[in-house]
This record gives C-alpha cells, structure tokens and sequence, in this order.
C-alpha cells in the first residue's frame, strides 16, 4: 500500500517535458510510481484541474532575519517555494556579535530594503557564531526548508571589526581567520559563501558593504578553505566595470576552490549588451572545466522608491 496517490492532477515533472495528465503514487517520502495507479493508499488526494509538480526551490532569497520568528516564511509559502535559501549577496545576520547586531539590521535595510523596526523586533537574536545560528534556525518549527549560507558582510566585520566595514584592506592573519570560520560554517550545515561587490549595496547611512572591492586573494583564501570540506557553493554580485579583472577573479575564486560558483546577473541601461559578454566568457569558463553560472531572476526586478527608503533619489550621490 502506498502512503499517498495524487490523482488526475496535470503533472509538470520540471524536466521539460510536455504537462501530462496522471496519477502520482509517493510511498517513504518518495515517488515511486506515475501513470494510472489503482492500488489503494493511506490518503487519496483528487487533483482533477490542478497542477502537480516538485516544489519549487528559491535559491536567491534574504529571510536571514524573518527565518527567526515567521514559521511560513510568506510570502513564499504561499506560491508553492518549498525551500528558500538565504544568506546571498554577502549579507545576513551570522556571524555576529553582540555589539554588531545594529550594524548587521542596518546593513539588511540598506541593502535589501527590510525596514529595520521590524529586524529590532523580529530577529530572536540566540547567536554569535554562525554555528550557534543554524542550531538556533533548527530550533524553530516552519512549514518549509531553509537553508542558509555564510556572508561575506558579517564575516569580515566579526574577525576585522571596525576595519572590515570600512573596507580596509585585510592581513593574512584576518584572512587565515576568516577561512577557518567558513570551513567551520560549512561543516556545521552552511550551503555555502556569498559576497558583495556592486557600488549599489550600501547600509542605511550609505557606506558601502565590507566587501566591496576588497582584494582577490581575500576571497580566494576563504573559497580555498570551503573547497577543502568538498562541499558548497560560491555566490556573489558584481557590477562588472573591469570586467577583465573581475571575471579573471572569479575564474581563479572558482578554480581555488573547486566549487560551484554563481553570480547574478543583471542588465544596465548604460550597457545594454555587456551581460551578453558576461555570459559568454562563462561559456568559454564552463568549457575548460569550471562551474561557473548565471543567477537570472524570473520577472523583471522591482525596486522600492521613496524618500525614507534606501533607494531614494539621492542613494548614489555619496
């Protein structure tokens, strides 16, 4: 007997392939039988007019803080993502300490727009360590998967302080520490690392992120390390104004580490056709053997606009 049959639901199985009309047998969480099934189940369920079909996987989403205290994680839930993974474009709430946390809130507002009185009375702060935050993550009940990775923002400024968020350069001592502590992220349960480096990050004072612009070998080292677990992925953002050298880093980011590597990719009015460039010197990158690919969004991006928001009229005037 099967635990569950979903029946005469349209079946998209997200390979490709044309949608079909079936049944779908699941038995010890897994699919075990498609097509017109008359065995009996432990529950029935009559999908007749409805889609069936994997859940969807949303790999580029910032619940770092909402993971805390929202066991539905809405609005995803509610379009069928059931698993959201957060931690992109370098910043989050992991590592942090104590004394960081304003800063770390101010850095999500600025960046992704999360008004900071609602991360002051939201995040359930449990953590200093990024270990000590998927303990805590784990703690709490939700009706979906998460999964978080280590960002670039937080780690510098938990090993550099004050000297991270003003992006000075860092020693090989702040570099060696930095590794350790994402080796350390990935083995506790980390689905990777991920950076920053577009001039369009800012906090909600308007300095820019830790990570903008900071040296090659800083992210070489710590992609290093997380290659040494031979396990996750590498994430960041660019704005590709050397393209050249940037993508000449990411080359040798990906290559050092032996890891997946993705990026978002965006279109500029000024450049209309730069990311067509972007997209084929990864093709010639996947050629020789590197894992490098594009994160393009679904829709078209949308952005918040107002006087007390962070993109206001004047956010890129400084």
């Amino acid at each position: 007997m099967h635990d569950l049959i979903i029946k005469g639901g349209t079946l998209v199985d997200g390979t490709g392939a044309h949608p079909i009309t079936s049944d779908l047998a699941v038995k010890d969480g897994c699919v075990v039988e498609v097509g017109k099934i008359s065995s009996h189940a432990k529950q029935t369920i009559d999908a007749d007019g409805l889609i069936v079909a994997p859940g969807w996987v949303d790999i580029h989403t910032h619940y770092d803080g909402q993971v805390s205290w929202d066991p539905y994680l809405s609005p995803s839930s509610w379009h069928g993502v059931t698993t959201a993974v957060m931690g992109n474009c370098g910043v989050g709430f992991a590592p942090a300490r104590v004394y960081q946390r304003e800063w770390m809130m101010e850095l999500m507002e600025g960046v992704e727009d999360i008004p900071g009185a609602v991360l002051a009375e939201g995040v359930k702060w449990e953590w200093e360590t990024f270990p000590q935050y998927m303990d805590a993550m784990s703690r709490i009940p939700r009706i979906m998967n998460v999964g978080a990775q280590i960002p670039h923002g937080a780690l510098r400024v938990f090993v550099m302080g004050e000297r991270g968020a003003n992006r000075e350069a860092a020693t090989l001592g702040d570099m060696k520490t930095m590794a350790a502590l994402a080796k350390e992220a990935i083995a506790a349960g980390a689905l990777g690392f991920t950076s920053s480096r577009t001039v369009v990050h800012r906090t909600k004072r308007g300095a820019a992120v830790p990570s903008l612009g900071v040296d090659a070998q800083e992210l070489i080292a710590i992609a290093t390390a997380i290659g040494e677990t031979r396990k996750g992925v590498l994430q960041l953002i660019s704005d590709w104004d050397d393209l050249d050298a940037e993508f000449n880093m990411i080359r040798d980011v990906t290559k050092a580490s032996g890891r997946p590597m993705s990026y978002t990719l965006l279109q500029h009015d000024f450049l209309p056709q730069r990311w067509r460039e972007v997209l084929r010197r990864t093709e010639i990158a996947r050629s020789e053997g590197l894992d490098i690919k594009a994160q393009v969004a679904c829709r078209g991006i949308g952005m918040i606009h107002g006087l007390e928001c962070s993109m206001q009229p004047f956010f890129l005037t400084a």
